[in-house]
């Protein structure tokens, strides 16, 4: 759950600080409930695609996140969902283990997909007597960005075939004058291949006879 969308700037949010929830009455009693809710507003009237959300903890078990979304028409009241629920924190509420670790919830990992999102809602939960107090840190939004769609092959070929045609030819010859020449000369192998003669050639015969004039005399 580690690492972030670095290459992509986070969502200018407004992130309210931590409400305590209390058990009882609040004036005359103040047992520790172990849940608090911290509320994160959107940039106002748009809303937002999102990628991962990110954070520092600070000694909280479990977080549970909640999404104020509007649907695909963007037509009607926004409504409460929650994207994912109880994600551990910690090993073990009672240990060190986790309580002040880096952690990115990516969108893969949320049960809706976290679009048309006008606000978030992270409840936190410390189950253990052990800590005072627990929150989140450093709380970042990045937006989900769609990736560039993959080129078709006939786009490398266009692309080819340009480069193709603003290649300098001067100086060169005529391609097609060239592949006449070598089919010509092609024709003209497979010609005195046919007419060759098996025949064999004496090297005085002539007729059937030998030339005087050819003999060497000794």
């Amino acid at each position: 759950m580690s690492g972030s969308s670095d290459s992509v700037k986070s969502v200018t949010c407004t992130i309210k600080p931590p409400v305590n929830l209390q058990i009882g009455d609040t004036k005359t009693d103040a047992p520790r409930s172990g849940v608090s809710v911290v509320d994160i507003s959107l940039p106002f009237g748009k809303t937002v695609n999102i990628e991962d959300i990110s954070f520092k903890n600070y000694y909280t078990a479990f977080v549970t996140v909640r999404l104020l979304r509007r649907n695909k028409a963007l037509e009607g009241p926004a409504k409460w969902c929650t994207a994912l629920r109880d994600l551990a924190l910690m090993d073990n509420p009672h240990t060190e283990g986790g309580s002040q670790d880096y952690y990115t919830i990516r969108r893969t990992q949320m049960q809706v997909e976290p679009d048309h999102v006008v606000s978030v809602r992270l409840i936190l939960r410390q189950p253990s007597s052990a800590w005072l107090t627990f929150n989140l840190e450093e709380i970042t939004i990045h937006p989900h960005v769609e990736p560039d769609p993959k080129r078709e092959v006939s786009d490398w070929l266009s692309d080819l075939t340009l480069i193709d045609q603003h290649l300098d030819l001067e100086g060169l010859p005529d391609p097609q004058t060239v592949s006449s020449s070598i089919q010509q000369m092609w024709a003209l192998t497979e010609v005195m291949q046919t007419n060759q003669t098996t025949a064999s050639i004496g090297r005085f015969d002539v007729d059937g006879c030998y030339d005087v004039n050819l003999l060497s005399l000794t």
